[in-house]
Order: C-alpha cells, then structure tokens, then sequence
C-alpha cells in the first residue's frame, strides 16, 4: 500500500511543517504600544489584544480544488469553501467571524467564474453571518496559471471566553463532527486518484460523480459558538490539511482515536482505488470528521445532544502525539 501517496502527489506534509518552522523562527518583531499579539504564531488564528476583547485573524484558499472546479466548469460552490476554511478556523477558538476580505490571483479574467465564485462566497457570508468588506484581484499573468481564491478573516471575542486547548488534561473525551466530505484540502491527492483510474464523470454508488463529491462545500460548523457557550469545552480542532495532526495545536498531551466516524463513501473510494494505507488516509483527509470538541466527561451528554451526528471518537492521554489506536499517525 502507498504510504507516502500525498506526497508523491505534490504535497508533503513534514517538508510544509520543516519550512513553516523555517519562516515562523525569523518573525521575531513584535508591535509596540496597545493591541499587541496575544499568544504564539501557530494556532488555528491569531490573537490581538484589544482591551477586554480580542481580535482575530486567519487566512486560507480553496487549493486544488479550483482544478476540480475548472474541470466541471462549476465555480458556483468554491466562495462557500474559502470562507468556511476561515470561519472554521476562528471557531475552534471561540471566536465569532465578523468580516472577510477575498483575494483573486489569476492568469485571466472570467467574467462568468467571477460571477459564481461571487455566487459562493455570498452564500459562505450568510452561513456564517458575516460582511464582506473588501477584497482584491489582480491579474499575474506569467506567475499565475488558472485562478486562485483566499480569503482573509476577522472575529471579535471577550477576553475571557477564547478556548485555546490549555485547559485539555487526560481523561478529556473527543467529541467528532461529520464533515460533508473532502471539504478543501488532500484535493492534490484526491485529483490524482480521480485523474489516474477514473474520471470525474464517474459514479459512486449513490449516484453521485466523483466531480460532484469533490466539490461538495466545505461544512460551516457555526453552532460550535453556542456550544462553546453553553458547555463546558477545552478544546476545539477543525480537520484540515494534515487529518489528525491538527489536534497536536491544541496539546502537549496526546489524543488517542479508538473509535472514529465511519468514513464516507468518497474516503474508501480513494483508499482503495489509490492503495492507499489506513496512517497516509488519516494524515491527509478528514475522513469523515470535520470537526471535533475535547471536553470533561460531564459535557459529553450536552454536546452530543446540540450537535447533530456527534459522538465521542477518541480520549486525551499523556502519551504525546496523534494516535489511531494503538498506532501513532506522527
């Protein structure tokens, strides 16, 4: 079975790691007066101090999956992904988007794509309750090949009620959240999968094509905000790029999965089809869980019941590292 398939697709996960670090060790300037960071570069966002709030940032793109996009000639879809890979990303913290600028990168200008892209990302706005205030596009012929989407996003939240993973101990349950799919990220390896055995018109045995399953939206987990504000949670993690490596953000202690969600059909598709190895599956795709809360045993009940589909996957242990089983996915 292939066990490095994501990065003989393109995308390797440790070399992202090692030069992320890379750039991270040379921003040492720090702001000086008020609103200064909150925190350390390398969370799902980044903190400001404002007084008795805190401001919040993160950044993401679509990726890929614009080629997917492209092959169906569907853009309709892909704004809803930009912003719910944003949005997503400032839940985990507790913290509730407000406003969202976009930026396009292309080769060429599409009245039509611009059209749906807009289609998408104003249907993203309202799942989220969001502004878009603003955005930039600029046409880079030469550097860009096709059309890139990433947004930028801004949330507000009370000083006291962010959730940054400090609280999480051994013993702490984990709570998964279905996602709706592949969501936006492993697209490299998903497409080349597709592109190798099959095509995009091909169905599976719901009758869906693998185009179509490819492109389903990003899932916008929004109710996690009245979750986090009615029980008791230590942590939150939004699966993307990396599947269960994104939970080592939130500890130094470890998280054990001894019981995840059942993949969807589209995650066995690709496993199959690719020979791919459980391990490569788990550090590449959500599969099947896009979204997950860590929290004390007595919340389980109350979380379980907000959340639809929800159930306990996994536990905090002391054992550091992400861990299918008994098998370490690190």
């Amino acid at each position: 079975m292939t066990e490095n398939a994501y990065r003989d697709a393109g995308v390797d996960i440790d070399l992202e790691a090692t030069a992320i670090k890379a750039l991270i060790n040379n921003l040492s300037f720090k702001r000086k007066g008020s609103y200064t960071m909150l925190g350390n570069v390398g969370h799902f966002a980044g903190l400001i101090d404002f007084g008795p709030k805190v401001l919040a940032l993160t950044t993401d793109g679509v990726g890929t999956k614009m080629l997917v996009a492209d092959r169906m000639q569907d853009w309709s879809t892909v704004g809803i992904d930009c912003i719910a890979m944003n949005v997503n990303d400032l839940y985990v913290m507790h913290v509730e988007p407000i406003a969202f600028v976009d930026y396009i990168a292309t080769d060429r200008l599409s009245v039509e794509k611009m059209a749906q892209i807009g289609l998408g990302l104003n249907e993203g706005a309202r799942l989220a309750n969001i502004d878009i205030v603003g955005g930039e596009t600029a046409s880079l012929k030469g550097l860009v090949n096709g059309l890139d989407l990433a947004g930028t996003c801004m949330g507000i939240q009370a000083k006291d009620r962010i959730v940054t993973g400090d609280k999480i101990k051994p013993g702490d349950k984990i709570i998964g959240v279905p996602s709706t799919g592949v969501h936006s990220n492993g697209l490299s390896l998903a497409r080349s999968i597709v592109e190798k055995y099959a095509d995009y018109d091909q169905k599976l045995s719901s009758g869906k094509t693998l185009g179509r399953e490819l492109l389903t939206p990003t899932r916008i987990y929004h109710e996690s905000l009245h979750v986090a504000d009615t029980c008791t949670v230590h942590g939150m993690c939004h699966i993307t790029g990396g599947g269960l490596l994104n939970f080592l953000r939130l500890s130094k202690f470890g998280f054990r999965f001894d019981n995840p969600l059942t993949p969807p059909e589209i995650f066995r598709w690709i496993q199959e089809t690719g020979k791919i190895s459980p391990i490569e599956m788990y550090r590449t795709f959500n599969m099947g869980m896009g979204y997950a809360y860590v929290v004390p045993p007595e919340s389980v009940d109350a979380v379980t019941k907000l959340v639809e589909g929800a159930r306990v996957v996994g536990e905090i242990i002391g054992k550091p590292g992400a861990w299918l089983g008994n098998v370490q996915v690190t």
